[in-house]
């Protein structure tokens, strides 16, 4: 009889143990952070598309006026992310995205003030150009902190803070548009507007206080975390490099794939925001006018992009694949669009394909950042992320432009509706065709 030497067990590998426990903090203390800073600039961003249900009305305001006010905010953000994001870089980020979250919240609030087309046109550009800086300045400070490897989970984990704005806003958009209506001689929707710019306001100051620029700056951090960390990212810059990796501040305007990266990041804005700023009153039409009832509604296809937004992130990290991860749930978002277009199709089914639709565009929204990443670094990642945002955030504004055209023309949402699902199928195409290398996937998982 044949005795088995039972196998010898490996000891864990304290230095993999010890990576993995910084990560681990450094993740718990900026993620929750930056999560809720984003939902709050979210909400300020959009809330619009629930204060139209009444401020359409009481300020008479067409479609298309309202889609170009919706949208001219993207005009703003176009011309100031690349200095605003030149400017975190020199004075760092607690100083550059805190101040800017008070202003913000500012600018939002005064949007109770405006009575003609062209004051809601003003304010809305204005709140573009005081939000510009921040979500490309947060995609820049994570990769102070983290390297390509985790990148798509870390900027999953931050921007689900979209889908969550949704769920967490909708219904309380929904409550102060019922409640608040007429309350204290102001209409609900400028309730709207004054509350939900009380946060924002309250989380700049509190991110001048709390937020570490780089791990050098970070007093939380010990010497050995510190060292782990700065050295991780040493590591990963002279990979770029080695895999010609773009790293000069012209090489961002220089490269034909920081072009291309634009055209796909144009193609998945024109999709989300067409949807976005739209969304309650296509509910309005299809399913109930009740303000809280649309709110609750809402609800559901936000909280349904919270969840694959994550999945997917993590999938794409662990397998170390990008582009096939952007394109598939891009390519469903877009089926779903059309399915949805189909004329006479009951209102629970078309929530449901929406929700698909949405979960789909915003999957692809957040797993897109982990291509330009991939191949900036240095100063041209901060002017590479600002810019790729910039241009593709024109598309914030041509969509809900077009979005009111085209219903104002044809009298439903049928021919909008394809026309954000052929922006989906763009958008997949350009990824799989120009950026299907893979990123190697490094030992162990934290």
């Amino acid at each position: 009889m044949t005795l088995r030497t039972p196998p010898v067990s490996k000891p864990p590998d304290p230095t993999l143990d010890f990576e993995r426990r910084t990560y681990r903090r450094v993740t718990r203390r900026l993620i929750p952070y930056l999560f809720l800073c984003y939902l709050f600039a979210y909400v300020d961003r959009v809330n619009v598309s629930f204060a139209k249900l009444q401020m359409q009305h009481d300020l008479g305001f067409s479609d298309v006026a309202y889609g170009t006010a919706a949208g001219i905010f993207f005009i703003g953000y176009f011309f100031f992310e690349v200095p605003a994001n030149m400017m975190l870089r020199k004075i760092g980020a607690k100083y550059w995205l805190g101040p800017i979250m008070i202003v913000w919240g500012l600018v939002s609030a005064s949007t109770l003030l405006v009575r003609t087309d062209y004051e809601f046109y003003a304010v809305r550009f204005l709140l573009g150009v005081v939000e510009s800086g921040f979500f490309p300045g947060v995609i820049l400070y994570l990769t102070f902190w983290y390297t390509g490897r985790d990148r798509a989970k870390m900027v999953a984990g931050f921007m689900t803070a979209i889908p969550i704005s949704g769920l967490i806003g909708s219904p309380i958009s929904g409550w102060i548009l019922d409640a608040m209506s007429s309350a204290g001689g102001l209409r609900g929707w400028q309730w709207l507007y004054i509350m939900e710019a009380i946060p924002s306001v309250l989380a700049g100051i509190f991110t001048m206080i709390f937020l570490a620029s780089t791990p050098r700056d970070a007093k939380w951090l010990n010497d050995d975390e510190r060292k782990l960390l700065l050295d991780r990212l040493e590591e990963d810059e002279k990979g770029k490099e080695a895999l010609g990796g773009r790293h000069r501040l012209v090489d961002a305007f220089r490269s034909g794939r920081v072009w291309l990266l634009c055209l796909v990041y144009f193609g998945v804005v024109m999709s989300n925001y067409g949807i976005t700023f739209w969304l309650p009153t296509l509910f309005k039409h299809t399913l109930t006018t009740d303000p809280l009832k649309i709110g609750l509604l809402t609800m559901i296809p936000w909280g349904a992009a919270a969840v694959t937004m994550v999945l997917v992130g993590r999938h794409s990290d662990k397998t170390g694949e990008r582009s096939w991860h952007i394109a598939i749930v891009a390519v469903v978002g877009a089926i779903a669009f059309g399915l949805s277009a189909i004329p006479g199709i009951p209102g629970v089914l078309g929530l449901i394909l929406l929700t698909i639709a949405i979960s789909g565009i915003l999957t692809a929204a957040s797993s897109f950042w982990t291509l330009p990443t991939a191949i900036l670094s240095g100063a041209a990642a901060g002017a590479g992320i600002a810019w790729i945002n910039s241009v593709g955030n024109l598309g914030g504004f041509l969509s809900p432009f077009l979005v009111g055209k085209l219903t104002s023309v044809f009298h439903n949402m049928t021919p909008a509706l394809l026309m954000l699902g052929f922006c989906s199928i763009v958008a997949a195409a350009i990824t799989v065709i120009f950026f299907r290398r893979r990123t190697p996937s490094p030992p162990g998982n934290r």
